[in-house]
């Protein structure tokens, strides 16, 4: 349903799918227990990251889809961090975003342009009627990635998920594909 043309060029960033020479940098990423603390999973082994890269997908077949990317920075030969756009619904047209970066490269805008795109991808390519953002409610670096895109917080879910040993709260940001042509 949605496979595209590889890489994907914004003004800074390459966008593309994980290759084997990734595992070093992506281990790097998601073994930092400051990358993993907002996020479900602990912080990853390298056998983790390499079953990740493994059962990544460049392409959305369908419902349930996901397309997870690498964020390459322009003129760089390594990726800085991914972003994700799933899928959850053929019916009601739904679909979500994400990212993570290496904290040296948080802070320049690396999320916000790669997660920019995946809307593009979602709202003009996919079809989606509907895109959320969902983050731990404490995550304010996240939350500003999603408010500069111009998604609106549409919940805060307290305490709604016991993760790593405590109940967490959640934020939930969304915009619609009408909202995504008005702004472009």
């Amino acid at each position: 349903m949605l496979r595209p043309e590889y890489p994907i060029e914004t003004e800074r960033l390459l966008l593309r799918p994980y290759r084997e020479d990734d595992i070093d940098v992506l281990h790097d990423i998601q073994s930092r227990p400051e990358v993993a603390r907002y996020l479900y999973w602990e912080p990853r082994t390298r056998e983790q990251v390499e079953k990740v890269i493994r059962e990544s997908s460049d392409q959305i077949d369908g419902e349930g889809g996901g397309l997870t990317l690498a964020i390459q920075p322009r003129g760089s030969d390594s990726m800085v961090g991914d972003v994700v756009l799933m899928y959850h619904s053929e019916v009601h047209r739904q679909g979500e975003i994400g990212y993570v970066l290496h904290p040296d490269h948080q802070g320049h805008g690396y999320a916000t342009e790669a997660a920019r795109e995946m809307l593009r991808l979602g709202f003009e390519q996919l079809g989606l009627h509907r895109i959320a953002g969902r983050l731990e409610a404490r995550n304010s670096a996240s939350a500003a990635v999603l408010e500069r895109l111009g998604m609106r917080l549409e919940g805060h879910l307290r305490e709604n998920e016991w993760v790593k040993g405590e109940w967490q709260s959640e934020l939930v940001y969304a915009m619609l594909a009408t909202e995504w042509t008005s702004l472009q």
